[in-house]
């Protein structure tokens, strides 16, 4: 394995740290609002990439907020409608982020992230998690304007990094994403936070666990 390449949503930084906020501004509404949302701002990832309608992924999140907001019939005014997208870009980080990408920087592996976010988000959030300078490659699916699981998005992988994709570590805790990647030719490390069962999408990861601290484990008997 020359590199390895890291989800960010949902693997590297919590989604659902934005619930926090969320309760505040609406109160036994929290933890349903940051679902719903996360729920919707997927779909209409794919929905865009299936028909060709891209807008980048600060706009699906405001747009899937919008949606989520309504659907609850929660009174989203402007200003709590700020406060959201902006703490979105500084999400939380899982406490295993900085100590397992260290560990895997320390053993001479080249990391990035792979991500559906902007170029401005990914800059943000990685800064805002501490872990921008472990980084050798931030690569945003901005750049060819398809969402993962599309080939081209996974394609931006080794076309930075060089050589064949079975060579490249791919993590992700999102379950559709690790069969995406497999699709694709990746080497895939599914960190399965939350107990789900495996997608039933005929694309089995390489290697799983419930944290980044098994993927260094993994990575190391490997």
């Amino acid at each position: 394995m020359r590199a390895i390449l890291f989800d960010v949503y949902g693997t590297l930084v919590d989604v659902h740290g934005i619930a926090t906020t969320a309760e505040v501004l609406f109160p036994a509404q929290g933890a349903a609002l940051s679902a719903l949302w996360r729920t919707r701002q997927i779909d209409y990832t794919r929905l865009r990439t299936l028909s060709g309608r891209h807008a980048d992924f600060e706009a699906v999140t405001a747009d899937a907020l919008d949606y989520a907001t309504d659907k609850l019939q929660l009174p989203l005014t402007p200003e709590a409608r700020a406060d959201l997208l902006a703490r979105y870009l500084t999400l939380p980080a899982f406490p295993d982020v900085v100590t397992a990408l260290s560990a895997l920087k320390a053993d001479g592996l080249s990391l990035g992230v792979l991500s559906n976010g902007t170029p401005h988000m990914l800059d943000t959030a990685l800064r805002a998690a501490g872990i921008r300078d472990l980084l050798d490659h931030v690569l945003s699916i901005e750049t060819v304007g398809r969402y993962k699981t599309a080939p081209e998005a996974y394609q931006l992988g080794p076309d930075a990094i060089g050589g064949e994709a079975r060579d490249i570590g791919f993590v992700s805790s999102n379950g559709w994403d690790i069969a995406g990647a497999g699709w694709f030719g990746y080497t895939t490390f599914w960190v399965n936070r939350t107990n789900e069962p495996r997608e039933r999408l005929g694309s089995v990861p390489a290697g799983s666990g419930r944290s980044l601290d098994d993927l260094v484990a993994w990575v190391r008997r490997a």
